[in-house]
């Protein structure tokens, strides 16, 4: 059972739904509160400091993906779980490229969802606890360089822009150079949890990856697939 007393915010407009989450998580240890949508969830953070916050994508009003690009791109960035009863994949990828830090289906499994919850809690304490010997650290491959402490890759002086996933993934490939690994491997490391056969969020955050440092994402040049086997990142 949790016993830090983290405090979670669910955004979600099916009162059910807010009270099974809520009630589950609380019993967890964790400090739970719901509201219906996103104006109440501004008042409710005007008035709190939240360490996770579990969003809806359909919400009367300001949608998911609007809310969750305002708390990606705020000054205090909030990390945040999108839940969703489309179960589209687009909608996937665009929560996850828009900075989610992770994606759930509804409808499903509380347990899985508290998985989620502490990968996600304990992989953002981890982030904001930079050790002292990674301050200044660079990873450079190519043109490009990525800043550990300041999570930042640049190509000589401009920055490109990547989501946290895609900047875990990042660290994870140039961390294990020249080195197959599987996708079990992959989002155990960036997510903290195994991967179920219907989850195809690495593949999202590779294509994504790709656009990012590939001349021609189609005929990659550093991040390669090996079929039947996973993925490898080139460096010469």
């Amino acid at each position: 059972m949790n016993t830090t007393s983290q405090r979670i915010l669910v955004v979600d407009d099916e009162l059910k739904l807010r009270e099974l989450v809520r009630t589950y998580l609380s019993k967890e240890g964790y400090v739970v509160d719901a509201v219906e949508d996103g104006t109440a969830m501004d008042r409710y953070l005007a008035e709190h400091d939240v360490d996770l916050v579990i969003l809806d994508l359909m919400l009367p009003g300001e949608d998911g993906l609007s809310i969750g690009r305002r708390l990606h791109q705020g000054a205090k960035r909030l990390p945040f779980i999108i839940l969703s009863a489309r179960g589209e994949e687009l909608d996937k990828i665009v929560g996850l490229e828009m900075g989610a830090d992770d994606y759930l289906s509804k409808p499903f499994n509380p347990r899985e969802l508290l998985a989620r919850v502490r990968s996600v809690l304990r992989r953002c304490a981890t982030e904001n606890q930079t050790p002292q010997s990674d301050a200044g650290h660079q990873m450079t491959f190519g043109p490009y360089h990525l800043d550990v402490n300041k999570h930042q890759l640049t190509k000589g002086n401009q920055v490109v822009p990547l989501t946290k996933s895609q900047f875990t993934l990042l660290r994870t490939f140039l961390e294990n150079p020249n080195c197959v690994m599987n996708r079990d491997t992959l989002l155990q490391k960036t997510k903290g949890y195994d991967r179920s056969p219907l989850d195809r969020s690495v593949d999202i955050c590779v294509g994504r990856l790709r656009q990012k440092i590939e001349e021609d994402p189609s005929n990659p040049v550093y991040l390669r697939t090996i079929w039947g086997s996973g993925y490898i990142f080139t460096i010469e």
